[in-house]
């Protein structure tokens, strides 16, 4: 999971931190609300875990934006010391998933992100069906891609990066979350090489308008796998549709 995590205890941090990365996940951490905010309405993350009492803008007042202004409802886990009963509530009501008290077991607490990972995401638990978007196809357990059924000779990593860039489709995806999850390195040291498999995947799949998708840099971000509409196939459909209300 892709994780945002509010924690202005240096040694906190660092300690869930190594706990969230050596267990697969992608952690980002920030020291002050009101920072996260701004990353929030440029990047989505899978859950965001949030300490009460941090300088400036509070996890409590995150969770309030947040459920005002996401359109996804990001799964929020409360990680603070604070542990009255009208804590727990006051978090609870403004919109948090979960709420854990320190100190933390790490056993618990990828326990706690497990269990919201179901619920918020159930189809991650269910074996990876393949995604169809356009005239694409791409199969997670064959390690296959197709396009008008017709294989796409990929490398491993090309495949990895085309299915991160369907899995997401739609959606925009920072340099900092690819070259994490397929290089595990931050996008500076990898600058060149993610533009030039980003190149090569758009040259091998022929992503272009008329197959159903587009690749379009983000800049000073990163990348979106835009979904096209076929104009001709909504208009033969707006007259099939007109011609069955016509009598």
């Amino acid at each position: 999971m892709k994780i945002a995590y509010l924690e202005d205890d240096d040694v906190v941090a660092e300690h869930v931190g190594a706990i969230l990365s050596s267990n697969g996940h992608e952690c980002a951490v920030f020291r002050d609300g009101s920072q996260l905010i701004r990353r929030l309405k440029r990047e989505h993350f899978d859950l965001l875990v949030l300490d009460w009492n941090v300088p400036g803008v509070t996890g409590h007042q995150v969770t309030i934006w947040a459920r005002a202004n996401l359109s996804e409802r990001v799964p929020i886990l409360f990680m603070t010391s604070r542990s009255l009963e009208a804590d727990v509530v006051a978090a609870l009501t403004a919109g948090a998933d979960d709420y854990m008290i320190k100190p933390i077991r790490s056993g618990e607490l990828l326990a706690r992100i497990a269990a919201l990972s179901r619920r918020a995401y159930p189809s991650d638990a269910a074996p990876q069906a393949a995604i169809e978007v356009g005239q694409y196809r791409v199969d997670p357990v064959g390690r296959a891609c197709y396009l008008r059924e017709q294989p796409i000779e990929l490398t491993g990593r090309e495949f990895d990066l085309v299915l991160l860039l369907f899995q997401y489709a739609g959606r925009v995806l920072s340099r900092e979350h690819i070259g994490g999850t397929l290089w595990g390195q931050p996008p500076n040291a990898i600058s060149r090489t993610l533009d030039t498999h980003m190149s090569r995947v758009r040259t091998k799949l022929q992503l272009k308008p008329e197959h159903g998708v587009k690749l379009m840099p983000v800049y000073g971000h990163g990348y979106r796998l835009e979904v096209v509409h076929d104009p001709a196939s909504d208009a033969a459909s707006r007259d099939t549709e007109s011609q069955a209300f016509s009598y």
